[in-house]
């Protein structure tokens, strides 16, 4: 035990150790790929049993040093060529090595699952440690060579090996955990191995590579690797910071074959892969309408001023009954002079009876008014229109002057699409042929469904209406006939002025552009 005394002995056991450690890591890296076969019950026991096996023959081959020895003499001559048993046990490592990893390589590529009737196909328990074995001869008689070429003493020998094997052990469920769980480390792992199993059928036929280039190239892949699930962490954190409702929607919206707002638009001449159309575009829209409900302002929701039909106290009596005779509304807001100047929202058939039986309204009758303010989120005008026991709901903004008028039945469209009364139009008639004719006052939301695109709804502007977004575009007050596009890189829409009433939008012509189309603008918006 002098050694112990010699400084240089400790030298060349905390060397061999470390040698012992690096030849061992594509040892355990085979380990953790072949021990995911397993069930997981199975898999730390077949990972120890591995790592005790590779152990216990290091350790019998070290005692057999004088034949291991010879094991570098030549023993079969072919020609030119002679090969020791070490070299004929290289060679047949390395094409296992080879095999094994282009086999492995092959299934993670081509996508194969190992599944049946729903439940995993787990390989053999002992066919996976069997396979083991083999690896744990291969890579020992290797390590076994290289540490009785570095020390003279078998004590040191040994020593090095249980100590080196004992930290694998530890560090091998973590780095099996990690590795199962990146794909790209797999294959990254399986290049490493049939670049190993490589140098191994050229060390057996005599053709030394240099252990340092290996390892080089392994350091330099591990570093891009790293750098590569690096990227990969910040970009999850940066997905997780937004909503997960908003995530939920997004992934939804793409199954049912929306292309997301923040994707890649096709080049020229580029195809576009058709959506898997799963669902209708009725039920589309729908799913659609629910997902992004909460996204929207009150404004793209509710019914505007200039559009709200509203009782006059102050009007004749013979008017009022003409009015709610002609209109098809089930309540009205009951005012003094002015949409502002609200009294209370009273029922047609009970104003109307009013009417008749007392020459006039009582205010005795209305209802309190529901006032929300402008910025009230939809989630919560929703709670306020249950509350409402059906009534309609009066927006306010900042000045608490009326803008406009919120019923269930605007929720309900706001999902589910259109639903016009007696008196009115559609907003968007189909005219065929990649022709739509499209009120001013239509939802964008709604138009965006209708024309299967997106980029007329912007969150950072206040206008939700067809007017307010070409308004936007202009800059001014257009004229009948004037026009601009909206392209995309697979076609676009033309948005023609149809009519102006006053200093409003009235109606507009939308003409769906070819994607070729020459006289189509080049600016995307």
């Amino acid at each position: 035990m002098e050694w112990l005394l010699d400084p240089a002995a400790w030298v060349g056991l905390f060397t061999l150790i470390v040698l012992e450690i690096v030849l061992g890591i594509d040892n355990l890296v085979f380990i953790a790929i072949l021990v995911d076969k397993l069930p997981p019950k199975q898999r730390d026991r077949a990972r120890v049993l591995g790592l005790s096996l590779a152990l216990v023959m290091r350790l019998f081959l070290l005692t057999l040093m004088s034949w291991l020895v010879k094991l570098t003499e030549p023993l079969v001559h072919l020609g030119d060529l002679s090969f020791s048993g070490r070299d004929l046990i290289l060679i047949t490592g390395g094409f296992f090595l080879l095999f094994k990893g282009t086999f492995e390589l092959h299934d993670r590529i081509e996508g194969r699952t190992q599944h049946a009737s729903g439940s995993r196909l787990h390989a053999g328990f002992w066919v996976i440690v069997t396979q083991i074995v083999i690896l744990d001869a291969v890579f020992s008689v290797d390590s076994v060579i290289t540490a009785v070429g570095m020390v003279d003493h078998l004590a040191i020998m040994m020593a090095a090996v249980v100590i080196a094997m004992a930290i694998m052990l530890v560090a091998s469920k973590p780095l099996t955990a990690f590795v199962n769980a990146h794909q790209t480390v797999v294959i990254l792992c399986l290049g490493f191995l049939l670049t190993i199993g490589f140098s191994l059928v050229a060390d057996g036929f005599s053709f030394h590579v240099p252990k340092g280039y290996l390892y080089a190239a392994i350091v330099f892949s591990v570093l891009i690797e790293t750098l590569n699930q690096w990227a990969r962490r910040n970009v999850r954190r940066a997905e997780m910071r937004r909503p997960l409702r908003e995530r939920t929607a997004e992934a939804v919206l793409l199954m049912l074959g929306r292309k997301p707002l923040d994707g890649p638009e096709p080049e020229d001449g580029q195809d576009v892969p058709a959506p898997v159309e799963a669902f209708g575009d009725e039920e589309r829209n729908m799913v659609s309408g629910v997902l992004t409900l909460s996204d929207r302002n009150v404004h793209s929701v509710m019914t505007p001023r200039t559009d709200v039909s509203w009782i006059n106290l102050d009007a004749p009596v013979e008017d009022l009954r003409a009015q709610l005779i002609r209109e098809p509304h089930s309540f009205f807001p009951v005012c003094r002079g002015t949409l502002d100047e609200v009294v209370g929202v009273g029922r047609a058939k009970d104003l109307l009876l009013d009417l008749l039986e007392h020459g006039g309204i009582r205010e005795t009758r209305l209802r309190e008014p529901i006032i929300v303010h402008e910025t009230i989120p939809i989630l919560q005008l929703m709670e306020t229109l249950k509350r409402s026991h059906g009534l309609l709901v009066l927006v306010a903004d900042e000045f608490g002057s009326i803008v406009g008028v919120v019923t269930p039945i605007d929720i309900f469209e706001a999902i589910a699409g259109e639903f016009p009364d007696e008196d009115e139009a559609p907003d968007i008639i189909d005219q065929g042929n990649g022709r739509w004719r499209v009120d001013g006052a239509a939802d964008l939301h709604h138009l965006e469904q209708i024309l299967h695109t997106d980029g007329l709804v912007d969150e950072h502007e206040e206008y939700s209406t067809l007017a307010g977004y070409l308004l936007s575009r202009f800059g001014r007050l257009p004229q009948v006939g004037d026009h601009c596009e909206l392209v995309r890189g697979y076609g676009g829409f033309r948005f023609t002025v149809a009519a102006l009433e006053g200093r409003r939008i009235a109606a507009v012509q939308i003409d769906s552009l070819d994607p070729f189309d020459p006289e189509a603008e080049t600016r995307e918006d």
